[in-house]
């Protein structure tokens, strides 16, 4: 289904040069973009294959298009953000090009008569809705997804197959849930009695706010007495742990595998890379970024980027530099021994000297 970049332009926004008539139908990248496409160039190391595409007309910055410009002939749309432009497009696209959601209940989906669910919602086979859930306008839960009792989800979500949400959890409007999905289940909470695990029973909630994207097979316990919360526009990868009681701030972002333990607060607009770790009871400022395979195990109070892992090296050297980690206390026991001792001598001679 093609529409002409005018219609794109009007949607999106951009400051178009070339044929508002030009009919586009889908969006790709520089190098396989053809006549029926637009394109993207986000990274100027990319300019010289501007002149080499294809696509019907490309999306690009103002220093790009004073760069490169004159050497392209198709159609060119000039964004402060190139980047967020060709997303926004591409959603534009996708949505076109979506197959109609038909709404209504399946017949093999079973909907307990307390639940309220919106004539506008589209319910997949075998999908079971427990008494009191509230599903909102236009939500699509596919096949085999379980949606505990007293819970809601708001207008507008998506849940793919497979999805659990726990009794009395909450999801905002637009979230996108995808396969295998766990919400409120039990946090990981024991008290010891002479060695045996006395089980805290877990009483709160999953809060998840609007906008927000949870990838496949990421768990999210539910609080042990306040509840766990997601804020507005949060983006999750797949196979993260969010345990009790953690506060994720909005439009933070978290890469595949990170583990953020019990009641780590951490701040808006963060980013943590794969395989973190975010020990539990710290906090963690606004406008942080924590590298992929960092441990953090205190709060850290300033924005910036933080880093706590050795560059990759080969085994043998590795250990060497581990076990000259393990050294280093008594390595500086030495040598404050080693500054005291000359210390002591210098002021000797100096008294020598003068004498």
């Amino acid at each position: 289904m093609s529409i002409r970049l005018k219609e794109l332009v009007e949607s999106l926004g951009g400051q178009l040069t070339g044929d508002a008539d030009t009919q586009v139908s889908g969006i790709a990248p520089l190098s396989d973009a053809t006549a029926s496409q637009i394109t993207f160039l986000s990274n100027p190391k990319f300019r010289p294959q501007v002149s080499q595409t294809q696509a019907a007309a490309v999306i690009l910055s103002a220093a790009d298009d004073a760069a490169v410009g004159a050497d392209y002939h198709g159609a060119r749309i000039v964004a402060a953000n190139p980047y967020a432009y060709f997303a926004r497009a591409a959603q534009f696209f996708a949505a076109r090009n979506a197959i109609p959601v038909i709404p209504g209940i399946d017949p093999a989906a079973s909907v307990d008569p307390a639940a309220e669910v919106a004539a506008s919602a589209c319910i997949g086979p075998n999908v079971v809705i427990g008494g009191g859930a509230v599903i909102g306008e236009n939500v699509r839960i596919d096949a085999g997804c379980v949606i505990g009792a007293g819970a809601r989800i708001g207008a507008g979500s998506y849940l793919y197959p497979n999805v659990t949400v726990y009794h009395a959890c909450e999801i905002g409007q637009r979230a996108i849930i995808h396969s295998g999905v766990v919400i409120g289940a039990d946090g990981f909470g024991f008290a010891n009695d002479g060695g045996a695990w006395v089980k805290i029973p877990q009483t709160g909630r999953v809060l998840i706010g609007d906008d927000v994207e949870i990838g496949a097979n990421t768990t999210i316990d539910r609080g042990a007495l306040a509840d766990t919360v997601i804020e507005e526009g949060v983006k999750l990868d797949n196979q993260i742990q969010i345990a009790h009681n953690c506060h994720i701030g909005a439009h933070t972002a978290i890469a595949a595998c990170a583990g953020i333990a019990g009641s780590a607060r951490i701040g808006k607009y963060c980013s943590i890379g794969g395989a973190a770790m975010i020990h539990g009871h710290i906090t963690i400022v606004d406008h942080v970024h924590v590298s992929a395979g960092t441990l953090a195990l205190r709060s850290i109070s300033e924005p910036g980027q933080y880093t706590g892992f050795y560059p990759i090296a080969k085994h043998g050297d590795w250990e060497k530099s581990a076990a000259l980690v393990r050294n280093l206390n008594t390595m500086r026991e030495k040598i404050r021994s080693l500054e005291k001792s000359i210390k002591q001598l210098s002021q000797q001679l100096t008294q020598e000297d003068n004498e």
